[in-house]
């Protein structure tokens, strides 16, 4: 009876344990998760789309000092190398590019500001789209790249912030809660 009962209370208690844990998840949950994290659904910190909601053509120009970024540039930056990675990733031809980081930031004027935040997102939900929809080798071929842009497009936002509350033109309520 005893052994019974011992059995029982084990079989209960591995039970409950087992129906607490979460499924584990799958390498697109996670990558999407990230990206999605970096580019519109604000959870731990502020993504782009936020960070430069709002923003006028001229503050985008402002800088802090001569050798630092705009808002501008820096989203021109990370237009380029999200565009870049995605042609690639679709196997199409990317725009030319004769391997000086510092050209992409350099395309940048006032006058392309509300098109360069328009093409940033185009080019976001076609990302988001390509994560969704690509088969599993796919991704285990280009997870670290992915990985990579996630950390790259959260670490420039990062900077985007940090000029606006330079500047003075970031509105704190539209900040991490």
């Amino acid at each position: 009876m005893r052994k019974t009962l011992l059995l029982i209370a084990l079989l209960s208690c591995s039970a409950q344990i087992f129906a607490q844990q979460k499924a584990t998840p799958t390498l697109r949950a996670i990558l999407l998760k990230q990206f999605q994290t970096t580019w519109n659904k604000e959870e731990w910190f502020v993504p782009v789309s936020i960070a430069v909601d709002g923003l006028t053509a001229q503050q985008a120009m402002w800088k802090p000092n001569d050798s630092s970024h705009s808002i501008g540039q820096l989203t021109y930056h990370l237009l380029f190398w999200n565009k870049q990675s995605l042609d690639k990733f679709y196997g199409r031809t990317p725009a030319a590019f004769n391997g000086d980081n510092n050209t992409t930031f350099t395309n940048f004027t006032e006058a392309t500001w509300a098109a360069t935040v328009k093409e940033l997102n185009e080019v976001m939900q076609q990302w988001e789209k390509a994560i969704k929809e690509a088969d599993e080798s796919k991704l285990r071929s280009w997870y670290e790249t992915i990985a990579n842009i996630n950390t790259h497009n959260a670490y420039h936002t990062g900077q985007i912030l940090y000029i606006r509350k330079l500047a003075g033109n970031w509105d704190a309520a539209k900040g991490v809660k």
